[in-house]
């Protein structure tokens, strides 16, 4: 296949623990494997494993990457040789990395995000939901409930061992000493009613 045809964009989402970031290190790995020349990027706040420059997963597979504080900060290090994009917790970053990707599929580079669809909340996480319908190829991973053993699609955030609330702050950086996948039915917020519909005003 020629680069002409190549460019396109490819989000993987779920909630933690469903294997997201090791899904996109294997599309990294293959794609090292056809001598194609790639990029990796994650965002600086996103310190859990470590603050060197690699994508790390929860299993502690890790591949190269360049840190970055801002979404335009990617378009420094690409050249006409570009392939790939690689870009792990994509939730975190600003909404420019919504216009940045468009731009850089249109010029024929292939881009794979992964990220958080929904945060603690269960509503939706920064750019995450503009990447997601704007993607050509759409990877929605879950993961096991920690409390039924049945296909998990919410992050339940816990603070000392209870939900949190709603008026918690959306991003706390941390694995699994606040963190843990749960189904719909086990997801829960400690000051909120989920039967009960919001709307906004």
């Amino acid at each position: 296949m020629s680069k002409e045809e190549q460019g396109f964009i490819e989000v993987i989402c779920g909630p933690m623990f469903a294997g997201k970031t090791e899904a996109l290190i294997k599309r990294s790995q293959q794609a090292e494997k056809l001598n194609k020349n790639i990029l990796s990027f994650k965002p600086r706040i996103d310190n859990r494993y470590s603050s060197k420059e690699e994508i790390v997963s929860h299993n502690r597979n890790t591949i190269p990457a360049i840190l970055i504080d801002k979404s335009r900060d990617i378009l420094a290090f690409v050249t006409d040789k570009t392939d790939l994009i690689i870009i792990d917790e994509a939730q975190f970053l600003d909404h420019d990395i919504v216009a940045i990707v468009d731009y850089l599929a249109n010029r024929n580079i292939q881009v794979i995000l992964s990220g958080l669809d929904l945060d603690f909340k269960r509503k939706p996480f920064g750019p995450m939901p503009y990447l997601l319908a704007l993607a050509d190829i759409v990877t929605k991973l879950t993961a096991i409930c920690a409390v039924s053993g049945k296909p998990a699609t919410k992050t339940q955030r816990l603070i000392n061992g209870k939900p949190a609330k709603k008026s918690d702050p959306i991003i706390l950086v941390g694995s699994k000493e606040n963190h843990e996948p749960r189904s719909r039915q086990h997801h829960e917020l400690l000051d909120v009613d989920k039967t009960i519909i919001e709307f906004k005003n």
